[in-house]
């Protein structure tokens, strides 16, 4: 496939402060690759690079095939961006927003009209589009934000944690509308805090973690690296856990409860093999779950803490790219 985005070594600082520390990334046309890591990672910054809001200190950069440093004109044209605060004017209605991004992109005014119309039907905005933003939920206000950074059409857009405070609700509505835009040819570059968020979307993701790639892969391949997968044994008779204890010395017990924790990987193989020792030795086992990591599992694994970290960074202020 081709890529949509392409980075090699990129690289920025904030006078001593490394924030950014030669990351490579290839993100594919038509599909979602998501940015992970703690706060102070850098995920935002490689946001506000890739969409021209701020230079990078080194690296190579394409986006839409063009050269970032050589033609960011060509880059805004080519993208839409949705940061983590609403650029959203809650003076103004939800369609006046819209017609005054068409305005910003000179798509004319009937056509900008059109266009406002067209995406308040696609976010099921109609009826709120005539009332003042100020009186949107946040679900709303965030399917707007969405729906602004659409105006232009672009190719690529990111996504700069877009649920970041939306009910569950909200969050799953707005993860619809991005495998909308995925299924109608648009790339998505996503930056989230939510593991689940990535799982659920992603087809790539890369984790960040001081500046640094510190692994990248489908998330399939990433919950591989993580340790942690075993299989769960219940017993409710004494006399059968001490035998399965026996028989499975691997195991981690916990006699109070009568649970032997057997590591395994989760593939069909060690599973059809800890099943045939137990038929084997004619184990009783009253209840049997495997656990396979997750991406907290991976996010622990790689980055080493489970709390966040918070980095200094110059400000940049939101706004939409609309240069063209």
């Amino acid at each position: 496939m081709s890529a949509a985005i392409d980075v090699i070594g990129l690289r920025k600082s904030y006078g001593e402060k490394l924030v950014l520390d030669g990351i490579d990334l290839n993100v594919a046309e038509g599909t979602i690759f998501s940015l992970l890591g703690p706060n102070g990672a850098g995920k935002t910054t490689v946001v506000q690079i890739l969409s021209t809001l701020i230079t990078a200190d080194a690296g190579e950069i394409r986006v839409a095939g063009h050269d970032l440093h050589k033609n960011p004109e060509a880059v805004r044209a080519a993208i839409g961006v949705t940061g983590q605060f609403s650029a959203v004017d809650g003076l103004m209605t939800g369609r006046e927003n819209l017609i005054l991004m068409a305005d910003l992109y000179h798509l004319g005014k009937t056509e900008a009209r059109r266009r406002a119309d067209e995406l308040l039907e696609q976010f099921d905005l109609v009826e709120a589009g005539k009332k003042l933003a100020m009186t949107y939920s946040g679900g709303m206000k965030r399917r707007l934000d969405l729906a602004m950074t659409l105006v232009g059409s672009p190719r690529i857009i990111f996504l700069d944690e877009p649920t970041t405070g939306l009910d569950p609700r909200s969050r799953h509505s707005m993860w619809t509308m991005i495998r909308d835009l995925v299924a109608g040819g648009v790339t998505v570059l996503l930056t989230t805090q939510y593991l689940d968020e990535a799982d659920e979307l992603a087809d790539r993701i890369a984790v960040l973690d001081h500046g640094r790639l510190v692994a990248q892969g489908t998330p399939e391949e990433l919950k591989r690296l993580a340790p942690g997968g075993h299989i769960r044994l219940r017993f409710t008779s004494p006399d059968a856990f001490s035998l399965a204890a026996q028989v499975l010395p691997t195991a981690a017990p916990n006699h109070e409860s009568l649970v032997l924790q057997v590591p395994n990987d989760g593939s069909v193989h060690s599973l059809r093999d800890l099943l045939a020792r137990i038929d084997d030795a004619s184990l009783e086992v009253d209840e049997l779950t495997v656990h396979t990591p997750d991406l907290d599992d991976v996010f622990f694994a790689v980055t080493g803490q489970p709390t966040q970290s918070t980095e200094s960074t110059q400000p940049v202020e939101h706004e939409k790219v609309t240069t063209k």
